[in-house]
């Protein structure tokens, strides 16, 4: 159904650094980028090696905002302890703690997820949802 989701961002090499670092463990990388230090309209794309990009990141150093309560993209992790990796990361790169990893029996018996909150104030999530 999705293409593929943006985020405006205050400040590109910080998210980059960011997103690096936590979507490595999910087996995601850059699959594109348009960086130009010092001038406006810059982006990079995630995705997986070889595809195009899921999420796109958008510098935005004006009237960037994250969207409100309610809102969190959850990206697919191959097993539990890339969960774990991808919450230690993000601890570790500027993340801010939105969830420990872990079971959440509400959402179903195999659900183990993590929650973060990016530099910029965007929440995600990594999550593996499988027996193990």
């Amino acid at each position: 159904m999705l293409h593929h989701l943006s985020f405006g961002v205050s400040d590109i090499e910080r998210a980059c650094a960011f997103y690096d670092a936590v979507l490595a463990p999910l087996g995601y990388v850059r699959v594109w980028q348009d960086l130009r230090p010092g001038e406006a309209g810059q982006a990079v794309g995630y995705g997986l090696p070889g595809g195009g990009d899921k999420l796109a990141l958008k510098l935005r150093p004006d009237g960037q905002r994250p969207p409100g309560p309610g809102f969190h993209l959850a990206f697919a992790a191959p097993d539990r302890g890339a969960v774990d990796r991808f919450h230690q990361a993000a601890l570790s790169h500027g993340g801010l703690d939105n969830g420990a990893p872990g079971l959440r029996a509400h959402y179903g018996p195999h659900y183990y997820a993590a929650f973060v909150v990016d530099p910029d104030g965007h929440a995600i999530e990594a999550v593996f949802n499988a027996p193990v």
